[in-house]
């Protein structure tokens, strides 16, 4: 699954193109690196978010499609608590 839909789909990151444009502006990394929006993303895949609401996770699972936002953490592991 792309960077991109993985985060709109999890409700990290509401929009796909807010996701874009922060990748675009660098404070989107995967693993250490800088990437662009169209990244897969795998099982245990760290990100790290930038800008006022910084975070990073671990990716646990990945979503088939669309979700209840009960189950959305069932996706990723905040590690940055």
């Amino acid at each position: 699954m792309r960077l991109d839909q993985y985060l709109s789909t999890v409700g990290l990151i509401k929009r796909r193109t807010a996701v874009k444009e922060m990748a675009d502006d660098g404070l989107i990394r995967i693993n250490g690196a800088s990437i662009k929006p169209a990244h897969p993303v795998k099982i245990g895949d760290i990100i790290a978010i930038g800008g006022s609401h910084s975070m990073t996770l671990e990716v646990k699972n990945i979503p088939a499609g669309n979700m209840k936002k009960e189950m959305r953490e069932e996706f990723f592991k905040r590690i940055d608590k």
